[in-house]
């Protein structure tokens, strides 16, 4: 494993930010997030990477998913990026003490503007996801759309992320979204056109679903292969 201190093109007050906020959360973040950001081990197990592969988490925060999914599949490459130095400390460690060094690298660097190549030694990769991060990042269609130009032909882009609630009482709705915003957490509601509008450019197949009552939506948005 290897983390960069200093990211580069990146935000710098976004990154400040996301720093404050998580200084003291990152000790009790998967604790706590473990019963409200639904649908990650979902994404996970559609991933169902060959041997090989090379597996990129677009703000991978403690660790947790890559972790996960470095169970998963032994066979497979991960690598995760995040703009917060804070978490990668967690990461770090935890990826470190349960012995995944070998197979998951992480680094500091901006979704919206990454050097893949550099951090990584790959410039494309066989997936790429977002897990609840769109929602945190203020261009996030930027991120969603450097996150799409990584994938590998045949790949696929994978997104979990808070949903309209559009099942959900509108009571439940509003609680919600207010205690998000505490924590600069805006949903998406215009991810799944955005996907589409990638999709019209660049060709492929998208699979867009809204689980758990619309709290969720859950995406794949697979790249042609080269012919």
């Amino acid at each position: 494993m290897s983390m960069n201190s200093r990211p580069e093109n990146l935000s710098l007050a976004h990154a400040q930010s996301m720093d404050r906020i998580y200084a003291l959360q990152r000790h009790i973040y998967d604790l706590t997030r473990a019963y409200y950001l639904l649908g990650r081990d979902q994404l996970l197990r559609r991933l169902n990477p060959s041997p090989g592969a090379h597996i990129l988490e677009m703000g991978c925060g403690t660790g947790r998913n890559l972790i996960k999914a470095a169970r998963l599949y032994p066979e497979a490459q991960f690598h995760g990026l995040d703009i917060s130095q804070e978490m990668l400390r967690t990461a770090g460690a935890a990826i470190a003490r349960r012995g995944l060094s070998s197979a998951i690298t992480v680094a500091c660097a901006d979704a919206t503007s990454v050097d893949a190549a550099r951090l990584f030694g790959e410039a494309r990769f066989e997936h790429v996801f977002f897990s609840y991060t769109l929602s945190m990042i203020p261009d996030w269609q930027a991120a969603l759309r450097q996150g799409f130009k990584l994938v590998a032909p045949g790949g696929t882009l994978h997104v979990v992320d808070f949903g309209d609630c559009g099942h959900l009482p509108a009571s439940f709705r509003r609680g919600l979204y207010a205690w998000l915003r505490q924590f600069h957490v805006t949903p998406r509601h215009e991810l799944e056109g955005a996907l589409h509008a990638l999709l019209a450019a660049e060709g492929g197949s998208l699979v867009f679903t809204r689980p758990f009552r619309g709290y969720a939506q859950l995406a794949q948005l697979s790249k042609l292969a080269r012919p």
